[in-house]
């Protein structure tokens, strides 16, 4: 019983060490945007690599996102309520749920990884040692444009995804449903609101955003042990970026609706 207990006051502590470390490195990353101008080649490449090559991949998973919405929707829908509820109810889960959950899940597959393992591949060759040996500051060159990249390129590709997914699903409706596309989209317009199904999604993508740049580059900083820890850095940089999208999925959601 001891055991378990001194086990777990070590999980707790080293728990909170950790989520310190983090918060300490979001300081550090928000004090060097300062210097955006003067880096700003090293911004644009990241928001290019990080946010625009992501575009195909982020419109595939929302045309069948979109697919599989339509076709549940109506399905569900069908000889309960009348079609013209099918834009409002399938439009409103896309908006809410699978656009940023989806982009962000993808996003931190592919973006989450690379990041871990590009910084923790520098970190273990000690290149990071040797940019701080030129008085080249890590944080500044590595951390701070990836996460920046992050925040602006995710909530753009959300509403890429929304919009593809959207469409789709109304496709999906007139092609095998008799819902007409003209129907779904009224239906949708006319309880849309702004504030209550676009910001709330922008919101949760700028928290996303910030999840996956922030916890993949410290993975990457706290990387050890050779070719080993690379690949560790690149399983953990997804699986702790995903559980904390989903945790401020839900914190998110409690706070706006």
């Amino acid at each position: 019983m001891q055991t378990l207990i001194r086990l777990l006051g070590r999980k707790t502590i080293g728990l909170v060490a950790n989520i310190g470390e983090i918060f300490i490195l979001l300081g550090k990353t928000i004090k060097y945007l300062k210097y955006f101008h003067q880096d700003r080649v090293l911004y644009n490449e990241q928001l290019y690599r990080l946010g625009v090559k992501a575009l195909p991949l982020v419109g595939i998973i929302a045309v069948f996102a979109g697919a599989v919405a339509g076709w549940q929707g109506a399905y569900q829908l069908e000889d309960t309520l009348p079609p013209r509820f099918f834009g409002q109810i399938v439009a409103i889960g896309i908006l809410s749920e699978m656009g940023p959950v989806l982009t962000a899940l993808v996003l931190a597959g592919r973006n989450g990884s690379s990041i871990g393992a590009e910084i923790a591949t520098m970190k273990v060759t000690e290149q990071i040692d040797a940019l701080e040996v030129m008085a080249i500051n890590p944080i500044r060159h590595l951390v701070t444009p990836r996460v920046v990249a992050m925040v602006v390129m995710l909530p753009l590709l959300v509403v890429v995804a929304d919009i593809i997914a959207l469409f789709t699903a109304a496709l999906i409706g007139d092609l095998f449903f008799n819902i007409s596309v003209r129907m779904f989209f009224n239906s949708f317009q006319s309880v849309f609101v702004f504030t209550e199904d676009v910001l709330p999604s922008i919101l949760k993508a700028l928290s996303f955003g910030i999840s996956i740049g922030l916890i993949s580059c410290w993975v990457g900083l706290k990387a050890t042990r050779g070719a080993t820890g690379v690949g560790r850095a690149a399983i953990q940089a997804f699986v702790f970026s995903a559980t904390i999208i989903l945790i401020n999925d839900y914190a998110v959601a409690t706070i706006v609706f």
